[in-house]
């Protein structure tokens, strides 16, 4: 079973320790604003392509079933 290495920044049941929240403090609006705007951009764009597709109507994709008509005249020997 591999070990976890020891650091100063976590104790015994590896829970973050004071050290590491106040390095970490900083950068914890910075890095919440950077994900949501992220987060955001994604699901933008995922409404975009769901609105975009869900206007067209791909005739232009499936064909239309042949006609009796329209039979080949000539027959294989």
């Amino acid at each position: 079973m591999p070990v976890i290495p020891r650091s100063s920044y976590y104790d015994r049941q590896y829970r973050q320790g004071p050290a590491l929240l106040r390095a970490r403090r900083p950068y914890l609006v910075k890095n919440t604003l950077a994900g949501l705007g992220i987060f955001g951009f994604c699901i933008g764009v995922y409404a975009f392509t769901i609105s975009s597709i869900s206007q067209d109507e791909f005739e232009d994709v499936v064909p239309t079933p042949p006609t009796k008509g329209a039979q080949s005249t000539t027959k294989a020997s």
